[in-house]
């Protein structure tokens, strides 16, 4: 008796394992963690891999997007999936080739110090005067960490005379400036967007597709921000076709150069490619997955026929031919089903982090960022943390105010000496109020704000002091005399 029931025992626990191991499940956590790129790369080896499964010419982006409503819910219409008999019967090439590992990929991003002794190297090699480096120091002091420049040039010729004791003119800091706006990145030093997009423009080789998009930037940047794409047609005298070409390439530079160079520095990795698109346009938030490269998929008709064909027979040929054909065509419906099942779960994950950091994808304000982990999303979406964890790796988001890995809009927030969970904002304000309130003869090092931080509470550590300063577009203590 006591062997029968360690065997039953055996039993169980075998069936436990089992289920925790459906190939289906395997399957769609893999694809979850796959990027746009990797993605469609994996979608078109799967089209050459099994015969059963075909690219549908007849379904667009469009189709696709109609299959989820604005909070991210897949339409009623489900795709009826043929189970396998057992793990036996699925394809080796299913659970092959696809990132076996877990682990979150470790995203590093350059520190503002970093970025700015790399804009310090450019400066230092270029054949200035000595007032002239002074003033190009000073202005890559006053940069934000997007590598723009928010100062008005005479704001910097007043801090310059009453700081540094130099007494230089506009036109002087306007030259120097323009010096630095042609270092790397491109578009760094830009004083707004406009000038931002026409710097990147001006690295370009001067195409005619090139010089339209110069044209439009010049003559219709508001429009161009609005999207009335209708007045740039009727100010500029294009077709809808042009405006729409050029349209698609001024969206793909950069609002953010000092942004992307952090992480070109640290990552050695290609062109980001988003894998969701968020437009904001007054209080209205649309999504959408970049998913136009990836081709849509259907069960072929031919195996279907042929599976009746041969279902229709009763010699072992045929019962083996379709046994053959009904494996593929289940595992086409397979794959199909666990694309789908992908498209949602990132859908419904990004939704969520728009839903609850909404006043961010409204106004673009770091500062508006609320403390976020992936359990809250977990539990908004009702999913496990681990399927969040897979959604998020890796992946990026497009939006009116740059692009985004996801795993920027999660923070811990910051805990006071109480244990409550407060905001990023709260710090920040409080910040401002001490840098507000110091004696600008003897500003306060970042040292100084790290203590009178932990008085109010606080325990925020040297590195984020320098973090939020620059969020804030607070200089170094040096600057603020």
């Amino acid at each position: 008796m006591k062997g029968r029931s360690a065997q039953i025992q055996t039993q169980g626990q075998q069936m436990l394992q089992t289920q925790s191991l459906s190939p289906l499940q395997v399957l769609i956590a893999r694809l979850l963690q796959l990027t746009t790129v990797e993605m469609e790369e994996r979608v078109r080896g799967e089209v050459i891999e099994n015969p059963a499964l075909d690219e549908d010419p007849d379904t667009d982006v469009a189709d696709s997007d109609a299959n989820y409503d604005e909070g991210g819910r897949e339409s009623d219409e489900e795709l009826i999936m043929g189970d396998y008999s057992s793990e036996d019967d699925v394809p080796d090439y299913k659970l092959n080739g696809l990132p076996q590992s877990t682990e979150q990929q470790a995203y590093s991003y350059a520190t503002t110090q970093s970025f700015y002794d790399y804009l310090l190297d450019q400066l230092h090699e270029q054949p200035l005067t000595e007032e002239q480096t002074a003033i190009g120091e000073y202005i890559i002091g006053s940069l934000d960490e997007d590598g723009l420049l928010h100062k008005p040039l005479l704001t910097l010729s007043d801090e310059l005379a009453i700081y540094h004791d130099i007494d230089v003119e506009y036109a002087c800091i306007e030259e120097v400036l323009h010096i630095i706006q042609q270092f790397d990145p491109a578009g760094l030093g830009a004083r707004n967007l406009q000038e931002c997009l026409l710097l990147q423009l001006e690295r370009k080789e001067p195409t005619p597709a090139i010089m339209q998009q110069k044209k439009l930037m010049n003559e219709c940047f508001e429009e161009f921000t609005h999207k009335r794409w209708d007045k740039i047609e009727q100010k500029l005298g294009w077709t809808a076709e042009e405006v729409s070409a050029a349209v698609a390439e001024l969206v793909r530079l950069n609002p953010r150069p000092g942004s992307a160079f952090g992480e070109s520095v640290e990552r050695s990795s290609g062109q980001i490619v988003p894998d969701f698109i968020v437009e904001t346009y007054d209080d209205s938030i649309t999504l959408s997955l970049n998913n136009s490269n990836i081709p849509h998929l259907r069960v072929s008709q031919d195996f279907m026929q042929m599976l009746d064909e041969q279902s229709k027979s009763t010699n072992a040929d045929s019962r083996n031919a379709a046994q053959f054909l009904r494996q593929k065509i289940d595992a086409a419906r397979e794959f199909i089903n666990a694309v789908q099942q992908r498209e949602r779960t990132l859908t419904l994950t990004m939704q969520a982090i728009i839903d609850l950091q909404r006043p961010f994808f409204l106004e673009g304000d770091e500062s508006l960022l609320r403390p976020l982990i992936l359990k809250d999303v977990a539990e908004k979406i009702g999913v496990d943390i681990s399927t969040i964890s897979r959604a998020t790796i890796g992946k990026y988001v497009q939006t009116n105010y740059g692009i985004f890995p996801l795993r920027y809009f999660f923070s811990d927030g910051i805990a006071n000496i109480d244990g409550e969970e407060v905001s990023i904002k709260e710090v920040h304000n409080l910040l401002r109020e001490l840098v507000d309130g110091e004696d600008k003869t003897n500003p306060y090092t970042d040292e100084q704000l790290v203590v009178l931080l932990a008085e109010r509470g606080f325990n925020v550590a040297r590195r984020t002091i320098s973090k939020y300063r620059e969020q804030l577009h607070i200089p170094i203590a040096r600057m603020r005399k």
